[in-house]
């Protein structure tokens, strides 16, 4: 190969498969290839601040609306009361809109989609989703999975079902939320297995959106959590990694107030900064603490009229930089957001919304590396004493430390680059 090799890299859109691939795409720089982003609407100059060349898909605005940023936030105000039901109820109230959703956007950025890989002509193509884009398969190109968010995304007979939040040992659940889950999801399924076929691709199994890569498939999944399988995966073919987090900007706390006590970060996400009620309840508990608490409300900085003197609000912030710096992290329990704790070696509160945030909850509370609470049933006291035994519990603290060590002695970004430029390499 006389050039460096390309990769289009292509996450979802959601920031943290976005600031994922900036960690991968850093890497793979450094070593010598050219990186490119494929980026959906909403998305434009994100990747860029970073430095990388970006493709912009153009969905078929008669085939359904633009699905950028805006529209994400009017679909998660909408499901906000939902957010609040168990997982398997949110199976028919949130999931299967979701999935109806996210295949309205494949079929809406098929052509150009396809158009922009024939003019990058990549070397290998990174998909981090939770579906195929039948242009990927069809261009005939390397690609490599992605699995961002849960370990759970790839099914064992040992790993509880994929967004349940349940326990590996809880067989009578899963019993229950499988057929659930068959039933609710069929629709999206089958219109999604007819739109693959009429892109000339094969259909998936039940309850499948996305099959694994032939080539290469990279999952963040540190071992200080990882599930034992009864099938254990091809050690050529799927690659654990120890997280994948990026190196930020560096944070200087801007002095608060009340400016002594352990730093807390707290953030649910750029779309769960909609609920606005939740955070503003949060606060007012952050309030009674002797601690400094920086908050991420995202877009939503006017909602906020008085601010305590312990707390700072910021619009964005350079998160891996604030978690290395925190006593305690509360997140929504996004992959990405667990695995910068672990990283750092933060626990984490998890206080889940939907998705695999249900999965990740139960991995902190079951490996003792965080607790999980519901994210709105509780009351100021119960909050006020999880925070509390969370930043002395200095047991707790030590065995995240020797975690810490653990992954950061083999950083996800590097070994994903390797993997990456090895395949490229095999042709």
């Amino acid at each position: 190969m006389n050039r460096p090799p390309v990769i289009a890299l292509f996450p979802e859109a959601s920031f943290g498969a976005a600031l994922n691939c900036v960690g991968i795409a850093r890497e793979l720089a450094a070593r010598g290839a050219e990186a490119v982003f494929i980026c959906h609407p909403g998305f434009t100059g994100v990747f860029a601040e970073y430095g990388f060349r970006e493709y912009h898909l153009q969905p078929e605005p008669a085939a359904v609306p633009g699905r950028g940023e805006t529209y994400w936030q009017n679909f998660v105000t909408t499901h906000l009361a939902h957010f609040d039901l168990s997982p398997q109820a949110q199976l028919e109230a949130y999931v299967a809109p979701t999935w109806e959703a996210i295949i309205d956007t494949v079929i809406s950025v098929e052509d150009s989609l396809e158009a922009l890989l024939a003019q990058i002509q990549p070397d290998a193509i990174l998909l981090d989703n939770v579906i195929m884009f039948p242009a990927i398969l069809r261009s005939g190109r390397p690609w490599v999975r992605v699995v961002s968010c849960a370990e759970t995304e790839i099914p064992d007979p040992c790993v509880p079902p994929y967004l349940s939040g349940l326990a590996p040992e809880d067989v009578a659940g899963r019993a229950r939320w499988e057929k659930a889950a068959s039933a609710t999801l069929k629709p999206a399924h089958n219109r999604y297995n007819a739109f693959r076929r009429a892109r000339g691709l094969r259909p998936l199994p039940a309850g499948e959106f996305l099959e694994c890569s032939e080539g290469l498939n990279l999952l963040l999944a540190p071992s200080a959590v990882r599930y034992p399988r009864m099938q254990p995966l091809p050690a050529d073919r799927f690659v654990f990694l120890e997280g994948c987090v990026r190196e930020e900007v560096p944070f200087d706390p801007p002095p608060l107030p009340a400016n002594e006590g352990p730093l807390v970060y707290m953030s649910f996400g750029s779309l769960g900064a909609i609920d606005t009620d939740q955070i503003k309840r949060m606060i007012e508990v952050f309030a009674t603490l002797p601690a400094r608490f920086y908050v991420n409300v995202g877009g939503f900085m006017d909602e906020y009229r008085q601010v305590p003197d312990n707390v700072s609000l910021g619009s964005w912030f350079p998160q891996p930089s604030v978690v290395a710096q925190s006593a305690l992290f509360i997140h929504h329990g996004g992959n990405n957001s667990f695995c910068e704790a672990l990283f750092h070696g933060v626990p984490s509160l998890v206080m889940p919304y939907c998705w695999d945030g249900h999965d990740n909850a139960r991995r902190a509370q079951d490996t003792g590396t965080g607790r999980h609470m519901h994210r709105s049933d509780w009351s100021p006291d119960a909050l006020r004493g999880v925070i509390e035994t969370l930043l002395e519990d200095r047991a707790l603290r030590d065995r995240l430390a020797a975690i810490s060590a653990d992954m950061k002695a083999e950083p996800g970004v590097a070994r994903a680059a390797e993997a990456v430029l090895s395949l490229v390499r095999a042709g």
